[in-house]
């Protein structure tokens, strides 16, 4: 699997708001990092 297309600073946000570390979110599939951003939009 292919990292993430997404920029450092993008994944830098990512990590802030998740609380996940950076290196995680760029190997994270996309369909996980999306759900997980839908629930922190939730709260």
């Amino acid at each position: 699997m292919r990292p993430l297309q997404i920029s450092a600073e993008t994944a830098e946000k990512f990590s802030e708001s998740l609380h996940i570390p950076t290196e995680q979110i760029m190997h994270m599939p996309q369909h996980i990092l999306l759900v997980k951003l839908a629930e922190t939009e939730k709260e």
